[in-house]
């Protein structure tokens, strides 16, 4: 099962977003979509059962987005989760500021369905994919 988490104070985005996540083929028939209207409201639903992918808007009231990151980034039973940030706040400054607290993707609104469909798949599949090899060491000489 596909377990995604939205944080959204507006209903309508949350809604919308719902709507997209729930009729999106790509992501299977097996997909519970949670929603909190606050940061607030996430910190209390995370504890609670695992999920595969949070998508948090950066204003929001009380716990902003970026903490949440932070949050999420700084628990480790919650390393594994994808984090997509969806925001107004589109600056390069914002973008960096969400990427290097630890977001996967960053996705300016307003934005198409396309769009959306495309950055929780690469969010997904960068979960996902295989940590990389260790580098053997090279061999020794005369060993």
């Amino acid at each position: 099962m596909l377990r995604i988490l939205i944080v959204e104070d507006s209903g309508a985005m949350r809604s919308y977003v719902r709507g997209v996540l729930e009729s999106a083929t790509e992501l299977g028939s097996d997909v519970e979509i949670v929603e909190a209207s606050s940061g607030f409201d996430a910190l209390r639903l995370l504890p609670r059962q695992s999920y595969d992918l949070v998508i948090t808007d950066i204003n929001m009231p009380d716990i902003n987005g970026l903490e949440l990151i932070r949050f999420v980034r700084a628990s480790g039973h919650l390393a594994s989760v994808a984090v997509l940030v969806i925001s107004t706040q589109s600056s390069e400054r914002d973008r960096a500021r969400a990427l290097t607290l630890g977001a996967d993707d960053f996705l300016a609104k307003p934005f198409e369905t396309e769009q959306l469909l495309a950055a929780v798949g690469n969010c997904l599949a960068a979960r996902r994919a295989p940590p990389p090899a260790p580098l053997s060491p090279a061999p020794q000489k005369g060993a």
